[in-house]
């Protein structure tokens, strides 16, 4: 199975969802990372995954 590449372009237009701020990418974790809510969230096949219940806990 190919891994589909996240677009960065689309990171210009996503927020995180519970603290309204910019995304950092991370390409080697397939992640978005919201710094001020201290989560991750998932990319899979190419598509971020910004719900709140899927993101993991950064420390």
């Amino acid at each position: 199975m190919t891994q589909t590449t996240f677009d960065r372009r689309m990171l210009e237009a996503l927020i995180c969802p519970l603290t309204l701020t910019t995304l950092d990418y991370d390409a080697e974790k397939q992640e978005l990372i919201s710094k001020s809510a201290k989560l991750a969230f998932p990319i899979r096949d190419g598509i971020p995954i910004m719900l709140p219940d899927e993101a993991r806990k950064l420390d």
